[in-house]
């Protein structure tokens, strides 16, 4: 039994503004038309079939905005993130509860692989290698002195594996030269393969911390019967420590082997990976949706919704969104974080979300953000609802424009037809939903002190959202 558990974690930082902290880069198209976490499964088959997929995701990811994209798989949902380490120990937990010990595939859901066939041949290496009880880990053969990975010795000799001898994290640009020189030295994937039992039994031996939270969940699923992992891990995995798989398991076993490879890796780290990744013309600029280049070399330009055209620049970035512009050289596009960074001490908006934020239910965008009152378009999907709530410092204004709605309000149920409108007063119990077959489409006008999405107070919801 082989099956994959899918790292679909994270916070949406490093490809601001296009990814953001509810909908990180994993659920983004960067790459043609599916998204990387489906990119992500479609090359595993057929060696690994996507019906033996597990992911781990944050529950904020599946129960918001990346809703639809997580929808049909089975998920294992961090309610909080506590890193590598403490996720793929739960993964492989449940995995094992009945008794199975199946070979893990472990793989980030944010990296792109260009040769399929390369790449399945070195699964099919490390499968085997796994099997025997081995911790398999991928190295890519570096390009360059790349400071923004951590680095992997193992002398190969051209062997299809060989033993992992250190790790050494991000170096400085002369200790990345002196590894490249070196010619032992690979970048650190951050895939994996290995037994459930093989994990279990490394992370009992060097993370106990780990282990003994994990044996508090494990014990509540056996005495549940084992159907559902949810009520366990929410109740017990903020205590996990945070620590990475690599820092807490690979740097301190001896069953560590390495996987040589070149794949056509790329983990989409920054603007510049992108850009190196996009297609490019006969300049080395690459331009996505509506953009302009005019005498422009090495330069990236990436549209949202307005024209953006660049004209006599080299060696630039530049992404636009809705609601926000980065503009960086060529280079310095890892400095993103610092930006985002100070959009979280200042608690932005444009950090968390875009002004179109999709729900398990439709999306919202904010049409205008003003002290006092907020406009909104709002569409519900046929057969969906909101959930049933109440505002403590708002109230709201519903014109439907569209569809029709069935609006909750106090202890009246009624219909409301294209062209009318209702109100729903402050702290009165609410729900809008859509029983028609179109989509409901809505213009929301809300009034009140306070206007953030924290003022919602939940007493029914079919997404389980507090």
């Amino acid at each position: 039994m082989v099956h994959a558990v899918i790292l679909a974690g994270g916070s949406g930082t490093r490809l601001w503004p296009l990814s953001r902290r509810q909908l990180p880069k994993q659920f983004l198209r960067i790459e043609g038309e599916r998204s990387l976490l489906e990119a992500t499964l479609d090359r595993l088959q057929p060696v690994v079939d996507a019906a033996n997929a597990l992911i781990v995701t944050g529950a904020e990811h599946a129960r918001g905005e990346a809703y639809q994209a997580l929808h049909d798989f089975q998920k294992l949902l961090e309610p909080v993130g506590r890193n590598t380490a403490p996720a793929i120990a739960l993964a492989a937990a449940w995995l094992s509860r009945n008794g199975d010990d199946p070979v893990m595939v472990v793989l980030p859901a944010d990296h792109v692989i260009r040769d399929r066939p390369a790449f399945h041949e070195a699964l099919n290496r490390a499968i085997s290698a796994a099997e025997d009880g081995a911790l398999v880990t991928f190295g890519i053969r570096p390009t360059g002195p790349e400071t923004g990975y951590g680095y992997i010795r193992a002398v190969t000799d051209g062997s299809a594996v060989a033993p992992v001898e250190r790790f050494t994290e991000k170096p400085d640009l002369a200790t990345a030269e002196g590894f490249l020189a070196d010619g032992n030295y690979w970048w650190n994937s951050g895939m994996f393969v290995w037994k459930a039992s093989s994990i279990l039994a490394e992370v009992q031996r060097h993370l106990p911390e780990v282990h003994a939270v994990l044996e508090r969940i494990r014990s509540e699923w056996v005495d549940a019967g084992g159907e559902d992992a949810q009520p366990a891990v929410e109740a017990h995995f903020d205590a996990m420590p945070s620590i990475s798989i690599d820092y807490g398991v690979l740097e301190r076993s001896d069953r560590v082997l390495l996987v040589p490879c070149d794949i056509g890796w790329s983990d989409v780290g920054s603007w510049d990976a992108v850009h190196d990744l996009a297609v490019q013309d006969e300049h080395g600029n690459a331009l996505h949706g509506n953009a302009l280049a005019i005498d422009c070399e090495n330069t990236m330009v990436h549209g949202d919704r307005r024209l953006v055209a660049a004209v006599g620049v080299r060696d630039l970035c530049v992404v636009e969104t809705a609601d926000a512009i980065l503009v960086a050289p060529r280079g310095q596009t890892q400095r993103v974080r610092e930006v985002v960074d100070e959009l979280s001490r200042r608690d932005a908006a444009e950090c968390r979300l875009h002004l179109t934020v999709q729900r398990p239910w439709g999306s919202y965008t904010v049409l205008e953000d003003t002290p006092g009152y907020k406009m909104k378009r709002i569409s519900v999907t046929p057969g969906a609802s909101l959930s049933l709530q109440r505002h403590q410092h708002r109230s709201e204004h519903w014109i439907v424009v569209s569809g029709t709605a069935t609006v909750t309000r106090g202890e009246d149920l009624f219909t409301v037809a294209p062209n009318e409108s209702t109100y729903i007063p402050i702290g009165v119990r609410h729900r809008l939903e859509n029983r028609g077959r179109i989509p409901l489409q809505i213009i929301e006008v809300q009034v009140g002190e306070y206007l953030e999405e924290d003022d919602i107070e939940r007493f029914e919801d079919v997404y389980r959202r507090q």
